[in-house]
């Protein structure tokens, strides 16, 4: 079942991702480079509806993430007119990194998979510590908890 919007179950976030013209390459397959915009939109709509909206972040000292690391396989390919899903699971906090598992399916078929770890950083873009209000708001969503 795809969902019709972003949405938590199976203690993951599934987000629905069609693929359009824009999204593939002259043979209409998807660019590869573009997996990783799905997966950015997953990983964005996952924080965002965990109560981390950019407004949060603003008020957390212009707290924002940086990816510091993205491991990608590819397994097949997406093509225009695609209905897709991206499945997203953030691990663990672990002092300034936030590690997430993501998938791009089609239907039972994982197209592409991911491990991805992100930083979080200050204004001036230095490494640091995720505020501990926002640490709270994913703690629930957290596939080690």
């Amino acid at each position: 079942m795809t969902p019709t919007s972003g949405e938590f179950r199976d203690g993951a976030h599934w987000l629905p991702v069609r693929v359009y013209y824009e999204d593939t390459d002259f043979t209409r397959v998807v660019y590869h480079a573009n997996f990783l915009r799905f997966m950015e939109r997953g990983r964005s709509d996952f924080i965002r509806m965990a109560g981390i909206d950019h407004v949060f972040l603003d008020g957390q000292d212009d707290t924002a993430f940086a990816i510091a690391r993205v491991e990608i396989d590819f397994k097949k390919p997406a093509r225009i007119d695609d209905a897709l899903v991206v499945r997203t699971v953030f691990h663990a906090v672990s002092g300034v990194r936030l590690h997430a598992d993501q998938q791009v399916l089609r239907g039972d078929d994982v197209l592409a998979q991911a491990k991805v770890t992100a930083v979080c950083v200050g204004p001036d873009g230095r490494p640091r510590k995720p505020p501990p209000a926002m640490v709270q708001l994913l703690k629930p969503w957290l596939s080690g908890n």
